[in-house]
């Protein structure tokens, strides 16, 4: 999986995820039938996604060893309930492996 190569980069990862997120809330709210689990983890998805798009934003926000809190989240949720699912595991890479800065300077 290809990791971010820059910071604004990253932080578009992370703003088209809450993008994602309402994408799926709007989902439910239109099938709630077909996408009502989806319910049950998205409000703490979206915070997580907040906390770190905010943190990005105002430069707090630093890389770390550790999983992003949505992990368990995703590690747990079916691709079907969570398409942008690929997104989030690049997203945690990133925040866990760092920029990957060695592809930007060769491309």
């Amino acid at each position: 999986m290809r990791r971010a190569r820059t910071l604004e980069e990253y932080r578009e990862l992370v703003r088209q995820a809450l993008l994602d997120a309402q994408d799926l809330r709007a989902s439910i709210e239109f099938d709630e039938e077909f996408m009502g689990d989806a319910g049950v983890f998205l409000d703490p998805l979206e915070a997580s996604l907040r906390a770190l798009h905010d943190s990005l934003a105002d430069g707090s926000y630093t890389f770390s060893t550790e999983d992003l809190p949505f992990m368990a989240i995703v590690k747990a949720t079916d691709i079907g309930l969570l398409p942008f699912k690929f997104q989030l595991l690049q997203i945690n890479e990133t925040h866990v492996l760092g920029l990957d800065e060695q592809d930007h300077r060769q491309g």
